[in-house]
Protein backbone atom coordinates (compact mmCIF):
# COMPACT_ATOMS: atom_id res chain seq x y z
CA UNK A 1 0.00 0.00 0.00
CA UNK A 2 1.23 3.16 -0.78
CA UNK A 3 1.85 5.89 1.70
CA UNK A 4 -1.39 6.70 3.68
CA UNK A 5 -2.46 9.94 3.54
CA UNK A 6 -2.89 10.64 7.36
CA UNK A 7 0.44 8.86 8.71
CA UNK A 8 2.28 10.38 11.47
CA UNK A 9 6.08 9.68 11.61
CA UNK A 10 7.13 7.62 14.54
CA UNK A 11 3.72 5.47 14.55
CA UNK A 12 3.37 1.75 13.44
CA UNK A 13 0.81 0.51 11.22
CA UNK A 14 0.08 -3.35 11.78
CA UNK A 15 -0.59 -4.75 8.27
CA UNK A 16 -3.79 -6.96 9.59
CA UNK A 17 -5.25 -3.49 11.07
CA UNK A 18 -4.89 -1.91 7.70
CA UNK A 19 -6.93 -4.24 5.86
CA UNK A 20 -9.22 -4.25 8.08
CA UNK A 21 -9.52 -0.38 7.90
CA UNK A 22 -9.82 -0.52 3.98
CA UNK A 23 -11.96 -3.05 3.68
CA UNK A 24 -13.15 -3.17 0.23
CA UNK A 25 -12.70 0.73 -0.27
CA UNK A 26 -10.13 0.37 -3.20
CA UNK A 27 -12.24 -1.87 -5.31
CA UNK A 28 -15.39 -0.02 -4.60
CA UNK A 29 -13.95 3.09 -5.72
CA UNK A 30 -13.86 2.00 -9.00
CA UNK A 31 -17.16 2.79 -9.28
CA UNK A 32 -16.64 6.77 -8.15
CA UNK A 33 -13.08 6.87 -9.37
CA UNK A 34 -13.87 9.44 -12.40
CA UNK A 35 -16.09 11.35 -10.38
CA UNK A 36 -13.55 12.02 -8.02
CA UNK A 37 -11.15 13.08 -10.38
CA UNK A 38 -14.01 15.29 -11.71
CA UNK A 39 -14.41 16.83 -8.20
CA UNK A 40 -10.68 17.05 -7.81
CA UNK A 41 -10.67 19.40 -10.78
CA UNK A 42 -13.38 21.36 -9.48
CA UNK A 43 -11.60 21.95 -5.99
CA UNK A 44 -7.91 23.00 -8.13
CA UNK A 45 -9.94 25.85 -9.84
CA UNK A 46 -11.60 27.25 -6.53
CA UNK A 47 -7.98 27.23 -5.25
CA UNK A 48 -6.95 29.35 -7.98
CA UNK A 49 -9.83 31.55 -7.71
CA UNK A 50 -8.88 32.31 -4.53
CA UNK A 51 -5.12 32.49 -4.72
CA UNK A 52 -4.12 29.30 -2.84
CA UNK A 53 -2.48 27.68 -6.30
CA UNK A 54 -1.38 29.86 -8.97
CA UNK A 55 -2.46 29.77 -12.65
CA UNK A 56 1.12 27.78 -13.62
CA UNK A 57 0.49 25.24 -10.72
CA UNK A 58 -3.54 24.61 -11.55
CA UNK A 59 -2.98 23.92 -15.00
CA UNK A 60 -0.75 20.97 -14.38
CA UNK A 61 -2.51 19.47 -12.00
CA UNK A 62 -5.85 19.90 -14.07
CA UNK A 63 -4.02 18.20 -17.14
CA UNK A 64 -2.59 15.37 -14.77
CA UNK A 65 -6.17 14.90 -13.48
CA UNK A 66 -7.60 14.68 -16.98
CA UNK A 67 -4.66 12.47 -18.12
CA UNK A 68 -5.59 10.08 -15.26
CA UNK A 69 -9.14 9.84 -15.78
CA UNK A 70 -8.12 8.61 -19.14
CA UNK A 71 -5.47 6.00 -18.37
CA UNK A 72 -8.12 4.60 -15.98
CA UNK A 73 -10.58 4.40 -18.30
CA UNK A 74 -8.04 2.77 -21.24
CA UNK A 75 -6.66 0.44 -18.28
CA UNK A 76 -3.11 2.40 -18.28
CA UNK A 77 -4.08 2.84 -14.67
CA UNK A 78 -5.37 0.39 -11.86
CA UNK A 79 -6.79 1.03 -8.65
CA UNK A 80 -5.87 -1.40 -6.71
CA UNK A 81 -4.59 -2.49 -3.65
CA UNK A 82 -1.17 -0.24 -3.32
CA UNK A 83 -3.71 2.25 -2.46
CA UNK A 84 -5.83 3.06 0.83
CA UNK A 85 -8.63 4.34 -1.61
CA UNK A 86 -9.31 5.97 -4.66
CA UNK A 87 -8.78 9.30 -2.99
CA UNK A 88 -5.40 8.59 -1.78
CA UNK A 89 -4.59 6.84 -5.36
CA UNK A 90 -5.15 10.58 -6.81
CA UNK A 91 -2.95 12.09 -4.93
CA UNK A 92 -0.07 9.82 -5.34
CA UNK A 93 -0.30 10.15 -8.64
CA UNK A 94 -0.02 13.93 -8.73
CA UNK A 95 2.54 14.18 -6.66
CA UNK A 96 4.02 11.24 -9.02
CA UNK A 97 4.28 13.61 -11.80
CA UNK A 98 4.26 17.08 -10.16
CA UNK A 99 6.42 16.83 -6.85
CA UNK A 100 5.53 19.82 -4.39
CA UNK A 101 2.37 20.72 -6.68
CA UNK A 102 0.54 17.59 -5.98
CA UNK A 103 0.92 18.26 -2.52
CA UNK A 104 -1.54 21.10 -2.34
CA UNK A 105 -4.21 19.43 -4.13
CA UNK A 106 -5.73 18.52 -0.55
CA UNK A 107 -5.76 21.77 1.16
CA UNK A 108 -9.39 23.29 1.72
CA UNK A 109 -11.30 19.15 1.80
CA UNK A 110 -11.22 16.41 3.63
CA UNK A 111 -11.52 12.56 2.37
CA UNK A 112 -14.85 13.43 4.23
CA UNK A 113 -15.98 16.22 1.55
CA UNK A 114 -14.29 14.37 -0.93
CA UNK A 115 -16.57 10.84 -0.84
CA UNK A 116 -19.10 12.74 -0.28
CA UNK A 117 -18.80 14.96 -3.34
CA UNK A 118 -18.36 11.82 -5.79
CA UNK A 119 -21.29 9.61 -4.12
CA UNK A 120 -23.41 12.65 -4.69
CA UNK A 121 -21.74 12.88 -8.57
CA UNK A 122 -22.55 9.22 -8.81
CA UNK A 123 -26.04 9.14 -7.38
CA UNK A 124 -27.69 11.94 -9.35
CA UNK A 125 -26.26 9.79 -12.75
CA UNK A 126 -28.12 6.47 -11.46
CA UNK A 127 -31.11 8.50 -10.42
CA UNK A 128 -31.17 9.73 -14.35
CA UNK A 129 -30.24 6.66 -15.64
CA UNK A 130 -33.75 5.32 -13.05
CA UNK A 131 -35.76 7.92 -14.66
CA UNK A 132 -34.68 6.90 -18.38
CA UNK A 133 -35.39 3.29 -17.59
CA UNK A 134 -38.63 3.93 -16.51
CA UNK A 135 -39.65 6.16 -18.94
CA UNK A 136 -38.31 3.75 -21.26
CA UNK A 137 -40.32 0.63 -19.64
CA UNK A 138 -43.48 3.27 -19.48
CA UNK A 139 -43.70 3.93 -23.44
CA UNK A 140 -43.35 0.01 -24.59
CA UNK A 141 -46.17 -0.41 -21.82
CA UNK A 142 -47.80 2.43 -23.41
CA UNK A 143 -47.17 1.37 -26.84
CA UNK A 144 -49.08 -2.15 -26.16
CA UNK A 145 -51.95 -0.73 -24.60
CA UNK A 146 -53.06 1.01 -27.76
CA UNK A 147 -52.29 -1.50 -30.13
CA UNK A 148 -53.72 -4.73 -28.92
CA UNK A 149 -56.91 -5.48 -26.45
CA UNK A 150 -57.13 -8.90 -25.81
CA UNK A 151 -59.35 -10.09 -23.06
CA UNK A 152 -57.96 -11.53 -20.28
CA UNK A 153 -59.10 -12.69 -16.82
CA UNK A 154 -58.92 -9.73 -14.26
CA UNK A 155 -57.82 -11.53 -10.68
CA UNK A 156 -58.29 -10.82 -7.12
CA UNK A 157 -56.81 -13.08 -4.86
CA UNK A 158 -55.46 -15.35 -7.54
CA UNK A 159 -58.96 -16.03 -8.29
CA UNK A 160 -60.76 -15.32 -11.27
CA UNK A 161 -63.06 -11.99 -11.04
CA UNK A 162 -63.92 -10.41 -13.71
CA UNK A 163 -62.84 -9.82 -17.00
CA UNK A 164 -59.82 -7.46 -18.04
CA UNK A 165 -57.19 -7.20 -21.21
CA UNK A 166 -53.65 -7.20 -22.10
CA UNK A 167 -54.36 -3.52 -22.92
CA UNK A 168 -55.48 -2.52 -19.59
CA UNK A 169 -52.45 -5.12 -18.07
CA UNK A 170 -50.20 -2.86 -19.76
CA UNK A 171 -52.12 0.66 -18.91
CA UNK A 172 -51.16 0.10 -15.37
CA UNK A 173 -47.35 -0.98 -15.32
CA UNK A 174 -47.04 1.81 -17.77
CA UNK A 175 -48.66 4.40 -15.19
CA UNK A 176 -46.57 2.59 -12.51
CA UNK A 177 -43.29 3.43 -14.16
CA UNK A 178 -44.53 7.13 -15.01
CA UNK A 179 -45.16 7.68 -11.20
CA UNK A 180 -41.49 5.67 -10.66
CA UNK A 181 -40.03 8.10 -13.09
CA UNK A 182 -40.88 10.67 -11.41
CA UNK A 183 -39.81 9.84 -7.99
CA UNK A 184 -36.39 9.46 -9.02
CA UNK A 185 -36.34 13.06 -10.74
CA UNK A 186 -38.16 14.16 -7.54
CA UNK A 187 -35.45 12.42 -5.22
CA UNK A 188 -32.43 13.62 -7.84
CA UNK A 189 -33.83 17.27 -6.88
CA UNK A 190 -33.54 16.38 -3.48
CA UNK A 191 -29.54 15.32 -3.35
CA UNK A 192 -28.67 17.96 -6.02
CA UNK A 193 -26.79 19.56 -3.65
CA UNK A 194 -22.70 20.36 -3.38
CA UNK A 195 -21.17 19.34 -0.49
CA UNK A 196 -17.89 20.09 -1.65
CA UNK A 197 -15.83 22.67 0.44
CA UNK A 198 -17.28 21.46 3.93
CA UNK A 199 -14.29 19.67 4.78
CA UNK A 200 -14.40 17.11 7.84
CA UNK A 201 -17.91 18.30 8.35
CA UNK A 202 -17.16 21.94 9.56
CA UNK A 203 -15.72 23.86 7.97
CA UNK A 204 -12.11 25.33 7.06
CA UNK A 205 -10.42 28.70 7.64
CA UNK A 206 -10.31 29.74 3.74
CA UNK A 207 -12.55 31.79 1.51
CA UNK A 208 -13.54 28.54 -0.54
CA UNK A 209 -14.92 29.48 -4.00
CA UNK A 210 -17.65 27.05 -3.05
CA UNK A 211 -20.05 28.85 -5.89
CA UNK A 212 -17.70 28.08 -8.27
CA UNK A 213 -17.10 23.97 -7.47
CA UNK A 214 -21.46 24.10 -8.15
CA UNK A 215 -21.46 25.01 -10.89
CA UNK A 216 -18.75 23.43 -12.24
CA UNK A 217 -19.75 20.11 -11.03
CA UNK A 218 -23.56 20.72 -12.12
CA UNK A 219 -25.50 21.20 -8.76
CA UNK A 220 -28.39 22.90 -8.74
CA UNK A 221 -27.63 24.38 -5.35
CA UNK A 222 -25.16 24.31 -2.19
CA UNK A 223 -25.68 22.26 0.71
CA UNK A 224 -24.89 24.62 3.17
CA UNK A 225 -24.04 23.31 6.50
CA UNK A 226 -21.15 21.10 6.46
CA UNK A 227 -22.55 19.92 9.91
CA UNK A 228 -25.50 18.73 7.63
CA UNK A 229 -23.62 17.59 4.68
CA UNK A 230 -22.65 14.63 7.66
CA UNK A 231 -25.70 14.13 8.54
CA UNK A 232 -27.11 13.54 5.11
CA UNK A 233 -24.56 11.09 4.12
CA UNK A 234 -26.99 7.56 4.34
CA UNK A 235 -29.91 9.94 4.39
CA UNK A 236 -29.34 10.64 0.69
CA UNK A 237 -28.37 7.43 -0.34
CA UNK A 238 -31.05 5.62 1.36
CA UNK A 239 -33.57 8.02 -0.41
CA UNK A 240 -31.99 7.04 -3.65
CA UNK A 241 -32.60 3.26 -3.12
CA UNK A 242 -36.05 4.25 -1.67
CA UNK A 243 -36.75 5.54 -5.30
CA UNK A 244 -35.15 2.61 -6.92
CA UNK A 245 -36.88 0.56 -4.53
CA UNK A 246 -40.26 1.63 -5.78
CA UNK A 247 -39.64 0.72 -9.28
CA UNK A 248 -37.91 -2.51 -8.66
CA UNK A 249 -40.88 -3.63 -6.40
CA UNK A 250 -43.35 -3.08 -9.52
CA UNK A 251 -41.09 -4.60 -11.29
CA UNK A 252 -40.97 -7.58 -9.03
CA UNK A 253 -44.96 -7.86 -9.18
CA UNK A 254 -44.82 -7.69 -13.21
CA UNK A 255 -42.17 -10.14 -12.61
CA UNK A 256 -44.54 -12.33 -10.81
CA UNK A 257 -47.13 -12.30 -13.51
CA UNK A 258 -45.17 -13.55 -15.88
CA UNK A 259 -44.19 -16.77 -13.73
CA UNK A 260 -47.67 -17.25 -13.38
CA UNK A 261 -49.04 -16.43 -16.59
CA UNK A 262 -46.17 -18.37 -18.21
CA UNK A 263 -46.83 -22.00 -16.49
CA UNK A 264 -48.85 -24.73 -18.36
CA UNK A 265 -51.69 -23.99 -16.01
CA UNK A 266 -52.03 -20.47 -17.39
CA UNK A 267 -50.37 -20.69 -20.54
CA UNK A 268 -51.32 -16.95 -21.52
CA UNK A 269 -47.73 -15.91 -22.13
CA UNK A 270 -44.68 -16.83 -24.91
CA UNK A 271 -41.51 -15.32 -24.00
CA UNK A 272 -38.53 -15.06 -26.64
CA UNK A 273 -36.73 -17.52 -26.24
CA UNK A 274 -33.52 -15.95 -25.27
CA UNK A 275 -35.24 -14.66 -21.48
CA UNK A 276 -35.25 -18.27 -20.79
CA UNK A 277 -32.55 -20.98 -20.05
CA UNK A 278 -32.82 -25.01 -20.37
CA UNK A 279 -32.15 -27.34 -17.09
CA UNK A 280 -29.17 -29.20 -16.56
CA UNK A 281 -31.38 -32.67 -16.52
CA UNK A 282 -34.57 -32.53 -17.74
CA UNK A 283 -34.27 -31.97 -21.62
CA UNK A 284 -37.88 -30.93 -22.03
CA UNK A 285 -37.76 -27.70 -19.84
CA UNK A 286 -37.31 -24.28 -20.81
CA UNK A 287 -37.12 -22.18 -16.96
CA UNK A 288 -38.29 -18.49 -16.82
CA UNK A 289 -34.97 -18.09 -15.09
CA UNK A 290 -34.62 -13.98 -16.11
CA UNK A 291 -37.88 -13.12 -14.95
CA UNK A 292 -37.44 -15.01 -11.23
CA UNK A 293 -33.96 -13.10 -11.30
CA UNK A 294 -35.75 -10.07 -11.89
CA UNK A 295 -38.21 -10.84 -9.32
CA UNK A 296 -35.48 -11.45 -6.72
CA UNK A 297 -33.80 -8.27 -7.58
CA UNK A 298 -35.79 -6.09 -4.97
CA UNK A 299 -34.34 -7.99 -2.29
CA UNK A 300 -30.81 -6.77 -2.79
CA UNK A 301 -32.34 -3.30 -3.38
CA UNK A 302 -33.97 -3.77 0.11
CA UNK A 303 -31.39 -5.50 1.76
CA UNK A 304 -28.90 -2.54 0.72
CA UNK A 305 -31.77 0.14 2.25
CA UNK A 306 -31.67 -2.00 5.82
CA UNK A 307 -27.65 -1.83 5.72
CA UNK A 308 -27.92 1.78 5.38
CA UNK A 309 -30.35 2.45 7.97
CA UNK A 310 -29.08 -0.12 10.80
CA UNK A 311 -25.35 2.25 10.21
CA UNK A 312 -27.16 5.02 10.82
CA UNK A 313 -27.34 4.67 14.74
CA UNK A 314 -25.18 7.17 14.99
CA UNK A 315 -24.71 11.16 16.90
CA UNK A 316 -23.74 13.89 14.45
CA UNK A 317 -20.16 14.31 13.17
CA UNK A 318 -18.61 11.63 10.85
CA UNK A 319 -18.22 8.28 12.09
CA UNK A 320 -16.08 5.51 10.14
CA UNK A 321 -18.83 3.66 10.52
CA UNK A 322 -20.22 5.23 6.91
CA UNK A 323 -17.57 4.04 5.64
CA UNK A 324 -19.56 0.34 5.55
CA UNK A 325 -22.33 2.19 3.22
CA UNK A 326 -20.72 2.83 -0.14
CA UNK A 327 -20.75 -1.08 -1.16
CA UNK A 328 -24.38 -1.57 0.22
CA UNK A 329 -25.65 1.80 -2.19
CA UNK A 330 -23.35 0.43 -5.02
CA UNK A 331 -24.43 -2.71 -5.11
CA UNK A 332 -28.24 -2.47 -4.89
CA UNK A 333 -28.45 -0.06 -7.47
CA UNK A 334 -26.53 -2.27 -9.61
CA UNK A 335 -28.77 -5.15 -9.15
CA UNK A 336 -31.73 -3.06 -9.67
CA UNK A 337 -30.83 -0.72 -12.52
CA UNK A 338 -29.58 -4.58 -14.47
CA UNK A 339 -32.95 -6.11 -14.00
CA UNK A 340 -34.89 -3.27 -14.81
CA UNK A 341 -32.76 -2.68 -17.97
CA UNK A 342 -33.95 -5.87 -18.93
CA UNK A 343 -37.68 -5.09 -18.96
CA UNK A 344 -38.47 -2.88 -21.97
CA UNK A 345 -37.01 -5.20 -24.69
CA UNK A 346 -38.74 -7.97 -23.05
CA UNK A 347 -42.54 -6.54 -22.47
CA UNK A 348 -41.53 -5.58 -26.40
CA UNK A 349 -41.13 -9.13 -27.38
CA UNK A 350 -43.42 -11.12 -25.57
CA UNK A 351 -46.62 -12.44 -26.74
CA UNK A 352 -50.19 -13.35 -25.30
CA UNK A 353 -51.53 -16.53 -26.31
CA UNK A 354 -55.35 -14.90 -26.79
CA UNK A 355 -56.81 -17.86 -26.99
CA UNK A 356 -55.83 -19.19 -23.56
CA UNK A 357 -57.07 -16.34 -22.13
CA UNK A 358 -60.19 -15.84 -23.54
CA UNK A 359 -60.78 -20.00 -22.74
CA UNK A 360 -60.42 -18.82 -19.02
CA UNK A 361 -63.15 -16.18 -19.00
CA UNK A 362 -66.34 -18.14 -17.22
CA UNK A 363 -69.56 -16.69 -17.60
CA UNK A 364 -69.46 -15.91 -13.88
CA UNK A 365 -66.88 -13.23 -14.39
CA UNK A 366 -69.79 -11.13 -15.55
CA UNK A 367 -71.97 -11.09 -12.66
CA UNK A 368 -70.25 -8.21 -11.68
CA UNK A 369 -71.88 -6.32 -14.66
CA UNK A 370 -75.08 -7.71 -14.07
CA UNK A 371 -75.02 -6.53 -10.67
CA UNK A 372 -74.05 -2.96 -12.17
CA UNK A 373 -76.68 -2.69 -14.86
CA UNK A 374 -79.45 -3.88 -12.35
CA UNK A 375 -78.48 -1.01 -10.41
CA UNK A 376 -78.62 1.14 -13.42
CA UNK A 377 -82.26 0.29 -13.97
CA UNK A 378 -82.92 1.52 -10.52
CA UNK A 379 -82.53 -1.82 -8.39
CA UNK A 380 -81.02 -1.33 -4.95
CA UNK A 381 -77.09 -2.30 -5.35
CA UNK A 382 -76.92 -4.92 -2.61
CA UNK A 383 -80.27 -6.28 -4.06
CA UNK A 384 -78.71 -6.52 -7.40
CA UNK A 385 -75.41 -7.95 -5.78
CA UNK A 386 -77.40 -11.11 -4.16
CA UNK A 387 -79.53 -11.97 -7.38
CA UNK A 388 -76.48 -11.70 -9.23
CA UNK A 389 -74.44 -14.16 -6.78
CA UNK A 390 -77.45 -16.73 -6.67
CA UNK A 391 -77.09 -16.85 -10.81
CA UNK A 392 -73.88 -16.17 -11.24
CA UNK A 393 -73.28 -19.16 -13.85
CA UNK A 394 -76.26 -18.15 -15.89
CA UNK A 395 -75.86 -14.49 -15.83
CA UNK A 396 -72.94 -14.23 -17.95
CA UNK A 397 -74.78 -16.91 -20.30
CA UNK A 398 -74.63 -14.73 -24.24
CA UNK A 399 -71.75 -12.16 -23.22
CA UNK A 400 -69.15 -11.41 -24.50
CA UNK A 401 -65.31 -10.55 -23.32
CA UNK A 402 -65.70 -7.66 -25.39
CA UNK A 403 -68.91 -5.98 -24.38
CA UNK A 404 -67.87 -6.54 -20.87
CA UNK A 405 -64.85 -4.47 -21.73
CA UNK A 406 -66.54 -1.97 -23.60
CA UNK A 407 -69.46 -1.90 -20.56
CA UNK A 408 -66.48 -0.55 -18.74
CA UNK A 409 -66.77 3.31 -19.01
CA UNK A 410 -65.61 4.79 -15.90
CA UNK A 411 -62.56 6.33 -16.42
CA UNK A 412 -59.24 4.82 -16.65
CA UNK A 413 -61.20 1.01 -17.12
CA UNK A 414 -61.59 -0.92 -20.08
CA UNK A 415 -63.28 1.28 -22.86
CA UNK A 416 -61.57 4.47 -21.70
CA UNK A 417 -57.96 3.62 -20.81
CA UNK A 418 -57.13 7.34 -20.76
CA UNK A 419 -53.71 6.60 -22.46
CA UNK A 420 -53.66 10.17 -23.58
CA UNK A 421 -53.26 11.17 -20.07
CA UNK A 422 -51.06 8.84 -19.16
CA UNK A 423 -48.78 9.90 -22.41
CA UNK A 424 -48.97 13.44 -21.46
CA UNK A 425 -47.47 12.46 -18.54
CA UNK A 426 -45.07 10.75 -19.43
CA UNK A 427 -44.11 13.34 -22.08
CA UNK A 428 -43.70 15.72 -19.56
CA UNK A 429 -40.28 13.51 -18.18
CA UNK A 430 -38.59 13.25 -21.05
Amino acid sequence: MSDLLWQKSGIATDPRIMRFLAGDDVLLDRELFVYDIEASKAHVEGLANIGIVSADEADPLVRELDALAADFRDGQFVLDERFEDGHSAIEARLIERLGDTGRKVHTGRSRNDQVLVASRLWLKAKLEGLRATCTAIAEVCLDRAGREVLPMPGYTHLQRAVVSSTAMWFAGFAEAFIDNAWRARQTLELIDANPLGTAAGYGVNLPLDRAHTTRRLGFARLQVSPIYTQLSRGKFEMAALDALGAAVLDLRRLAWDLSLFTTAEFGFVRLPSQYTTGSSIMPNKRNPDVIELMRASYASVAAARTEIEQLLSLPSGYQRDLQASKGSVLHGFHRGLDALALLPDLLAALEWDAARMRAAIEPAMHATDVAIEASIAGVPFREAYRAAAEGAGETGQGRTPESSLAARTSPGAGSDLRLDALRTRLAELT
